[in-house]
């Protein structure tokens, strides 16, 4: 069975606690682990991992394979002699409860260069080797990816479609001459990747030991400013002079009267067809050397998408349109074998759409989403109350789109807190638990909730508000010792009279140098 009945935690590394302004792959990530682990749990689900973009979202990376910089350890590197104590002895007064990006991202930009400086210095033999096997491996990506965030360095970060005319279109001869004259960049960035991969990977395999499996996340679209369209731009909606024709959004729904207009440039899935989806396999091979199991965001837009033209002024403006359907799939089966993948499938739908969509997911055995905030309408027929779902879903109390159990609760109408008082037996003074609890019995193979939900958070602690970019999404960070022994237990108990706990090999021994 690809989902038996399991349970997790979604927690994106850049909330996790620590010292340097930006939660890592340190420290305290492996006492997450832990902490799952006490806690009985089977997943471990985060956001995607890429270097970011605009307004800081996780869902505009700048480069699909890559890893964020951001979230490698510092202390990690103190411990290869990549940086010194000195250089982390005195951190800057960062805010403890937010990500500061701006200014986390400049102070920690001076350390992750310093770092590469020394390792070109006096890192071993062994290390030097690791780097080179680890970029010929990854060669595919990598070399268009460190260019491209060399280029993106020495531009300001500004957008690749804003830079020189030559290199906006990669000639073939201007490339040619950036790799010589900025051979040094473009081997930092690749360093940076490197240790990316092997501090994520060390991370992975000990959460694998412990039982825990990790769910990554793969947006079904591209930001417009990323390595991917700048390097493969035939595959994308763009005119002649590289400008976007199509952009991606969603109609109106619950989220906003106006629909959402994302602005990613759509595929041009007949040419994607004409290359046997090529860029899709590797795609879909990158996520699983990262994550055992990949929950794809808008997946409906496999089935039908929302079609926007860019000049459009709202995303009421658009139309949907067909998308590969199972082809995509059948082709990565293939390649790739029977992958583990989560369709996030929310959204209105008419009924042709949902029959169709339903028909992708049955064939593959992907099972789609329920969040439990949507089920109190009023209606026992709702779609996303407990008692209607079947074992093919997983269901979450919320998702990182969502507020936290108990920021909606405190908005909620007085219809619907009447019914989630019925439903749930409850007087709501423990709403986030209480969601918790619906979810786990729930007869869906797979049970998920968030960090701040088993904290029992407020709206404060929302990850990110749909449509809006910049602050204050994206930032939430979590207290050091938030997660104590006794939530761990709490949450065992549910597990187990809910029957989620996985049968439990003992872990394999990990150091602290490991760690």
């Amino acid at each position: 069975m690809k989902f038996p009945r399991r349970s997790g935690i979604l927690m994106h590394p850049t909330s996790f606690p620590g010292p340097y302004g930006i939660g890592d792959l340190g420290d305290a990530a492996f006492a997450f682990v832990d902490w799952l682990a006490a806690a009985g749990q089977s997943y471990w689900q985060v956001l995607p991992l890429s270097p970011t973009g605009y307004g800081d979202s996780p869902y505009q990376g700048l480069a699909a394979l890559a890893g964020n910089p951001m979230l490698v350890s510092l202390d990690k590197l103190a411990r290869l002699r990549h940086l010194d104590a000195a250089d982390l002895a005195n951190p800057p007064a960062f805010p403890s409860e937010q990500v500061d990006y701006g200014s986390v991202i400049t102070w920690k930009l001076n350390l992750l260069n310093r770092a590469y400086e020394n390792f070109n210095a006096r890192a071993e033999s062994s290390q030097r080797a690791a780097f080179e096997k680890f970029a010929r491996a990854n060669a595919a990506w990598l070399d268009d990816a460190a260019l491209f965030l060399a280029l993106k360095e020495a531009h300001q970060r500004s957008a690749w479609y804003d830079w020189e005319p030559d290199l906006r279109a990669r000639r073939p001869e201007t490339l040619a001459q950036i790799r010589r004259t900025r051979a040094d960049e473009i081997t930092r960035q690749k360093y940076l990747q490197w240790i990316f991969y092997e501090q994520w990977l060390a991370l992975k395999a000990y959460a694998n030991a412990r039982g825990i499996e990790i769910i990554g996340d793969i947006p079904i679209y591209v930001a417009r400013d990323c390595c991917d369209v700048w390097a493969n731009p035939e595959l994308f909606a763009l005119d002649a002079d590289l400008n976007p024709t199509l952009v991606s959004g969603v109609p109106p729904d619950y989220f906003s009267q106006d629909g959402q207009f994302w602005g990613h440039p759509l595929y041009r899935w007949e040419v994607m067809a004409a290359q046997n989806y090529r860029w899709w396999i590797e795609r879909f091979r990158g996520a699983f050397a990262l994550s055992d199991i990949a929950r794809i965001d808008h997946f409906r837009a496999f089935y039908n998408y929302w079609e926007i033209p860019a000049a459009a002024k709202t995303a009421r403006e658009g139309k949907w349109k067909y998308g590969p359907g199972g082809k995509l799939f059948e082709v990565t089966r293939q390649a790739l074998g029977d992958t583990r993948i989560i369709a996030e499938d929310l959204g209105d739908f008419d009924a042709a759409a949902r029959a169709g969509l339903d028909a992708l997911l049955r064939q593959f055995e992907f099972p789609g989403m329920k969040i439990i905030q949507f089920a109190f309408g009023g209606t026992a027929e709702a779609a996303f109350l407990p008692h209607n779902y079947t074992r093919a879903w997983v269901v979450y109390t919320g998702t990182h789109d969502n507020d936290t159990a108990v920021g909606w609760w405190n908005s909620a109408s007085e219809t619907e807190k009447h019914f989630t008082r019925q439903y749930l037996n409850t007087d709501g003074s423990d709403i986030a638990w209480d969601l918790i609890r619906a979810a786990w019995a729930s007869v869906a193979n797979t049970a998920m909730t968030t960090t701040q939900d088993v904290l029992a958070l407020g709206n404060a602690a929302r990850m990110n508000l749909p449509g809006v970019a910049g602050p204050p999404n994206w930032r939430w960070r979590m207290r050091a010792d938030a997660l104590t022994d006794a939530l761990a237990a709490r949450l065992l108990d549910l597990t187990k009279i809910y029957g989620r706990v996985a049968p439990q090999t003992p872990p394999a021994s990990t150091s602290s140098a490991q760690k």
